[in-house]
């Protein structure tokens, strides 16, 4: 497995990430990860066209909630077959507490608990800690990666300015 030290950091201190880098333009790896019901889903399994990848160490924590929140409030303006999905590494329990306290209906939230396929393929599973690093993915209809954000310290918010612009810029 590629160790990449030191790509990211929480609030000032390097990180490891497992996995390698992923750039616009990769086609996109699969994946298995787990939904609200703990049923297996893989990237096939996503059926809409284009797919936002928000990805976030845990559910529970005030920059992740607001990042969810963030693209909960941002799906409901998406045009076409876009769908946005919430990774963590939150067991499925917690993160449909989760939806359920805050009102998410709109974006769906993926676990990498079982197996952390998802954030081994993407790179962003933190080796000390077993979190997924904070970060964005845009696929197009032909799952290639047309946006990659690792955000540089994952107790910061990523860019979501940057993020919508790229996502509305793909052809539905």
């Amino acid at each position: 497995m590629v160790e990449r030290k030191g790509v990211v950091t929480a609030k000032g201190n390097p990180l490891t990430l497992l996995g390698g880098e992923i750039k616009a333009g990769d086609k996109a790896p699969d994946f298995t990860v787990v939904d609200n019901e703990q049923k297996p889903v893989t990237l096939k399994d996503l059926k809409t066209k284009i797919k936002l990848f928000s990805v976030v160490p845990s559910l529970d924590t005030p920059v992740c909630d607001l990042q969810t929140q963030r693209f909960e409030a941002e799906a409901a303006g998406v045009p076409g077959d876009v769908g946005i999905f919430t990774f963590s590494m939150d067991l499925p329990f917690a993160q449909s507490r989760y939806c359920g306290a805050h009102a998410i209906t709109k974006l769906k939230t993926l676990s990498d608990h079982r197996e952390a396929s998802f954030g081994r393929a993407y790179g962003v599973l933190i080796k000390e800690n077993r979190l997924l690093s904070r970060s964005i993915f845009i696929l197009d209809g032909n799952n290639i990666v047309r946006y990659v954000e690792y955000v540089k310290d994952i107790s910061t918010h990523p860019d979501y300015v940057k993020a919508v612009a790229a996502l509305k810029q793909i052809p539905v």
